[in-house]
């Protein structure tokens, strides 16, 4: 076969991903243990009381891996998140129930339901091969809805693509296994049990870099059935979705064996990419391609398809900026995709260029090009549907012409459906959604203004014409009308935030980038709810397009807020008015360009506002709110990797509070560069740490000058140990503080700005807390389950932790009793905390318009080292007026008190003090101003009702 260029391109990329030595991937064991170990560290953990409250947003949804139906009742079905966790309706979508929250994971691949049974199936670890495609830990499954979970095996499989279930015997499943994302390894295939789960075999198996990525059954005949095999290799710095050992296998056997059943019409050699699978019965079968052969175009005038391209570069050259900005959203991003640009740009990012000025719409193709790190003109043909007839003896493409669904971004996709009841209506997912009623050969667009783009998952009722179920990277849709109109269904709070920040505004605003859906904002109190489709105003708010990344916020005026989205693309907000600067550097000179991550640091600094810090793979400062830049710094990396992801670049940017130009840097290879001079000049610090990773956080303290936090991450090896460093000599010298935390590669540290010895960690299986700097770390997760922690913010006054989850969006916990633990209070048995005074209200237990009003309590909060039962004892001076049994836990909690008399203490305050208590409307008496004491476990605590 002749060796094309791409596939030679291919050949030298996969090449260079051996010129750094490999980490070692974490071993299923090393994982299951950590596991263990983390739900003993929970049921300890000090701070297993202390509460969570997830603020949503739900608006902007994210990114669905699958979706179950019950056949009887499609008014009841589980939609699976990709990070997210798994859902339950049963009133048509309108609200959902997390079923999932109490497992290890919340990392979804696909799921299946035996609705017979109501046993349900969950294959852990995304089918995607995105950058936050995480890992998981096996097949689960649960026989009572979602109460418990048992983890049935394969734990090393990382990522299952599907999950089948006979029919006819609940026992008999098959699992697809597309394995490990960026390492080798064995348990990969086609993996089979016929008890239930207690034993696998494992029935079709290629290599350790080829996985299956599908397989599906003929509906009338469960013997018959196809797999999808996929080989891929993804590195940080390059992706190859094809491979020669892609391809399509048969089983006639209930998957016992199988048969290599490409060619023949079917596409083989190194150019297959990604396949799906849709059976309509045992011979007739259609596969959806994601073709990384040439693209070559036919030289003939055949009529345009209706999805062909709406744009293309000559259609800028003599347009207007104010045209530009009124194209439609998808004809723009259908041709970046096209052209392989869209894992870089989106349309909103492209608007914002010329809007802004940065770029004339003539300007664009040729900004794009240079910003390519491969050679844009290698297009590759993309997605192609086949179809056979006769159970994949032959093939036959049946896309006449090129179709605009994806092209070198497939990877991300490969989903196909076909109706039950008509053998010639199909549905292709892709970045955007289309549907075929003649076998593949034509198409028609069915997606609409309020169904976001990138489709992963969908359901076809088998009884009701038109009813439709779509999951795509911004949650759920349905239709009734065969795609012609969709509802929105985006209920549960399965954000995917990539940053967090918190303004200083009364009550604050809490910021953030999301993956795919943007950056938006919201007040820190918005509870999850539907109040506001009355008002028609959500109350988080989108400031800017693409895949949202970090945020800064002006303290002195927080309408001024810097943010951007993928791979640098940053622009300084003025939220008051509008406006939009656009801010990334550019290199001055000629023939450089700059590498940018995909999550692009960005800092103002702490000393003066108008001070920002950028990272490429250079450092760059702007003394005038990014107008102007100037580079403080060489290539602080191991220089550029060739591949087709931006590497060899600035991952975090921290200055030192107690010193203007004290810059620390981390590369996404390794490095740890310190500049104490404002960048003149710069010292590595990374020498004595592991080699290689991922710098997630460099973190100068806020409490001693010389002190400064790292953390590294592994992930993109598959290396999830926990990789946590401190320094306390400006890192000369670095200690390991993270050996005790269970394995999970680690995204964030944040020091308490009140508590020296507070650390706060965020790792991709959850939250933790130390109390004495990282020599042992607790757990945090009351209320959050094991889900990607991706960034941390405490916002000061107001004394709260809020958490940037990769999935279930964002939550807040009051951290200011955890901020009065020191270490003398650790060493001691018990402790009892001062009680905030209560304001008193005359309306306590008032009835208004049908309801009392709420109850009153002061919370009575401690710190045990061991649980006991004891008596608490509420003095009016010596009169005894309340008191009450109640138990004593081991580690942070609080008693509340309702600030009730009890009958006799009544009689005796009124009494002593010669007066009449009033009853209140719902019957209880209620403590008046005054102060009180309080007595427990041989403490006494003053009571203030003010």
């Amino acid at each position: 076969m002749k060796t094309t260029l791409k596939t030679l391109a291919l050949f030298l990329l996969s090449a260079t991903s051996t010129s750094l030595i490999a980490q070692k991937a974490t071993s299923a064991s090393q994982v299951q243990e950590s596991l263990t170990q983390k739900e003993q560290l929970t049921r300890n953990s000090i701070v297993k009381n202390i509460p969570f409250t997830n603020i949503g947003p739900t608006v902007m949804s994210g990114r669905i891996a699958d979706i179950a139906v019950n056949p009887n009742d499609p008014t009841e079905f589980y939609a699976g998140y990709a990070s997210g966790g798994l859902w339950h309706t049963t009133n048509n979508g309108v609200t959902f129930t997390p079923v999932m929250d109490n497992s290890q994971t919340q990392n979804i691949g696909d799921i299946a339901v035996d609705w017979k049974t109501r046993t349900l199936w969950v294959g852990t670890g995304e089918k995607n091969s995105s950058r936050s495609s995480y890992a998981g830990i096996g097949v689960l499954k649960s026989t009572d809805q979602g109460k418990t979970w048992q983890n049935m095996g394969l734990p090393d499989s990382h990522h299952v693509s599907r999950i089948i279930i006979n029919p006819n015997n609940s026992n008999e499943v098959l699992v697809a296994v597309i394995g490990h994302l960026y390492s080798p390894n064995a348990e990969r295939g086609v993996f089979k049990t016929t008890d239930g789960g207690k034993t696998w075999k494992k029935t079709l198996y290629i290599d350790q870099n080829t996985g299956v990525i599908d397989i599906a059954f003929a509906p009338n005949n469960f013997n018959t059935m196809y797999a999808a095999s996929w080989e891929r290799d993804r590195k940080a710095w390059n992706f190859v979705g094809s491979g020669n050992n892609s391809g399509i296998y048969k089983s006639t056997d209930g998957g016992e064996t199988w048969k290599n059943i490409s060619g023949n019409g079917f596409p083989t050699g190194s150019g297959v990419g990604r396949i799906g699978l849709a059976v309509y019965d045992e011979n007739n079968v259609y596969a959806l391609h994601d073709s990384q052969f040439d693209y070559v175009a036919k030289k003939t005038n055949a009529r345009r398809a209706p999805e062909a391209l709406a744009l293309n570069s000559d259609t800028f050259k003599s347009m207007s900026a104010e045209d530009f900005v009124t194209l439609d959203n998808k004809d723009i991003d259908t041709f970046l995709k096209a052209h392989g640009y869209h894992d870089k740009y989106r349309a909103a990012n492209i608007k914002n260029f010329v809007a802004s000025r940065a770029l004339t719409p003539g300007e664009v193709p040729q900004f794009l090009e240079d910003s390519q790190l491969t050679n844009a003109a290698l297009e590759v043909t993309g997605a192609e549907v086949f179809f056979t007839s006769n159970g994949g003896k032959s093939w036959k493409k049946k896309n006449k012409e090129k179709l605009s669904l994806y092209s070198s971004y497939g990877y991300y996709f490969g989903e196909i459906r076909v109706h039950p009841q008509d053998k010639n209506a199909i549905y292709i997912l892709g970045i955007g959604l289309m549907k075929s009623k003649d076998g593949g050969e034509t198409y028609t667009s069915i997606g609409k203004e309020n169904v976001h783009s990138d489709h992963q998952a969908m359901w076809i009722s088998p009884t009701k014409k038109g009813h439709l179920i779509n999951g795509n990277d911004g949650g759920l849709n349905m239709s009734y009308d065969d795609g012609e109109s969709w509802n929105k269904l985006n209920y549960a709070p399965v954000g995917q935030f990539y940053s967090v920040f918190a303004d200083n505004q009364k009550p604050y605003n809490v910021y953030g980038g999301l993956q795919d859906n943007g950056v938006w904002y919201g007040p820190h109190n918005a509870r999850i709810n539907k109040s506001w489709h009355g008002s028609g105003q959500n109350p988080f708010k989108s400031i800017m397009g693409g895949d949202g990344m970090q945020v800064q916020v002006d303290s002195r005026d927080h309408n001024i807020v810097y943010t951007g989205s993928q791979f640098g693309s940053y622009f300084r907000l003025n939220l008051a008015n509008g406006k939009r600067t656009y801010i990334t550097p550019r290199s001055k000179v000629k023939g450089e360009t700059f590498r940018f991550n995909w999550q692009t640091p960005i800092l103002l600094s702490p000393h003066n506002q108008d001070i920002v810090y950028f990272g490429s793979n250079k450092l760059h400062r702007s003394l005038n709110q990014g107008n102007d830049w100037e580079t403080i710094s060489g290539d602080l990396t191991s220089g550029e990797k060739k591949g087709n992801v931006a590497y060899g670049t600035l991952t975090t940017i921290s200055e030192s509070p107690f010193k203007f130009g004290m810059l620390y840097v981390g590369s996404d290879d390794g490095h740890i560069n310190l500049s104490k001079d404002g960048g003149t000049t710069w010292e590595n610090l990374s020498g004595s740490l592991p080699k290689n990773l991922w710098v997630s956080r460099v973190i100068a303290s806020q409490h001693k000058q010389e002190r400064v936090y790292a953390t590294l991450n592994g992930y993109r090896w598959d290396d999830f140990a926990t990789y946590v460093y401190v320094s306390e000599n400006y890192g000369k010298t670095w200690k390991n503080i993270g050996k005790t935390i269970p394995t999970s590669p680690v995204n964030v540290i944040r020091e308490d700005p009140e508590n020296s010895e507070i650390l706060y960690l965020g790792t991709d299986n959850g939250l933790y807390v130390s109390f004495n700097r990282g020599d042992n770390w607790h757990p945090f997760s009351n209320n959050l389950p094991n889900v990607a922690v991706h960034d941390l913010v405490i916002q000061p006054e107001a004394k709260h932790l809020v958490v940037g989850t990769h999935g279930r969006s964002l939550y807040t916990a009051d951290v200011s009793l955890l901020q009065k633990v020191t270490k003398e209070i650790s060493a001691k048995e018990f402790h009892a905390f001062d009680i905030a005074p209560v304001k008193y209200n005359a309306n306590w237990g008032r009835a208004r318009f049908g309801r009392f009003s709420p109850a009153p309590s002061a919370a009575i909060s401690y710190l045990s080292k061991s649980s006991a039962k004891t008596t608490v004892k509420v003095y009016s001076g010596k009169v005894l007026v309340a008191s009450m049994n109640t138990n004593i836990e081991s580690g942070l909690n609080a008693i509340n008190y309702d600030l009730q008399f009890s009958s006799r203490g009544k009689k005796d305050f009124e009494k002593a003090n010669k007066t009449t208590i009033k009853k209140a409307d719902n019957g209880h008496y209620y403590l008046p101003k005054g102060t009180y004491s309080i007595q427990l476990k041989g403490v006494t605590l003053p009571l203030e009702i003010k």
